[in-house]
């Protein structure tokens, strides 16, 4: 029972994170899947692409229906990174758990770093095909790799490199999240029978309602108080990971 209290908790804010910010959702449920629930590092990476990529479908839709997707651009971006995010998937499940785990931590203190100094939109419409290429390759790898979305660095490369305004880069950032993590899951193919059902179920059903929550919420709250709860969390768990991966 404690089992899945503490499954369906960490996937509430799972939800509710990707609800809110368009990214992030991973960067909560890997440290939730092994700390808290005793998943290996590729067990966790695993399951936490089929979290991320049902919630993230499920809050996509949620701000789809307002109109703040710009589809045409959110798919050239997260094209650029599936055949990245299928290599690395394969990759990942040939590394030692001590070396995902010590990336995860850096890729979660680069986050905390993005959040806490968030790009600002150039105000014009030119687009970088080079550099917007570059960056949905490098999202795709990194979700391949470490089972993470990548929103937390889609939402900023929106910005900066596509110039798009805050809303709608969380929005299209939701695109990219749900293509890139439903690639690399399919890359892992067999490693997806390894996983405790029994958790990740109740897990991704809180996750899925906690989107609708958090995309809510997201428009009620300053962005600014927001980041900065993110980015401490974000720092913690990097600390946390870090320590863990060093012992």
């Amino acid at each position: 029972m404690n089992e899945l209290l503490l499954a369906l908790a960490a996937g509430g804010a799972v939800g509710l994170t990707l609800g809110a910010l368009g990214a992030g959702g991973a960067i909560i449920a890997v440290p939730a899947l092994i700390y808290l629930l005793g998943f290996t590092p590729a067990e966790a990476t695993t399951a936490s692409l089929l979290v991320v990529s049902l919630t993230s479908l499920t809050a996509l839709y949620a701000h789809a229906r307002t109109g703040a997707v710009r589809w045409r651009a959110g798919l050239l971006f997260a094209a650029a990174g599936l055949l990245p995010a299928a290599v690395a998937g394969i990759l990942a499940t040939r590394l030692p758990a001590a070396l995902l785990t010590a990336a995860f931590a850096l890729v979660a203190a680069v986050a905390a770093v993005r959040m806490l100094r968030p790009a600002t939109p150039t105000g014009t419409d030119a687009v970088r095909p080079g550099r917007a290429a570059a960056a949905g390759a490098g999202l795709g790898a990194l979700t391949g790799l470490l089972g993470v979305g990548g929103g937390f660095l889609a939402v900023p490369a929106l910005v900066g490199v596509l110039a798009f305004e805050l809303r709608a880069a969380v929005a299209t950032s939701l695109l990219v999240v749900s293509t890139n993590s439903l690639v690399a899951l399919a890359a892992r193919g067999g490693a997806a029978g390894a996983v405790d059902w029994a958790v990740v179920g109740p897990f991704a059903a809180a996750a899925i309602l906690g989107a609708w929550d958090g995309k809510r919420l997201g428009a009620k709250l300053p962005d600014a108080v927001v980041r900065r709860v993110f980015a401490g969390v974000l720092l913690t768990v990097a600390l946390v990971m870090l320590v863990d991966a060093l012992r």
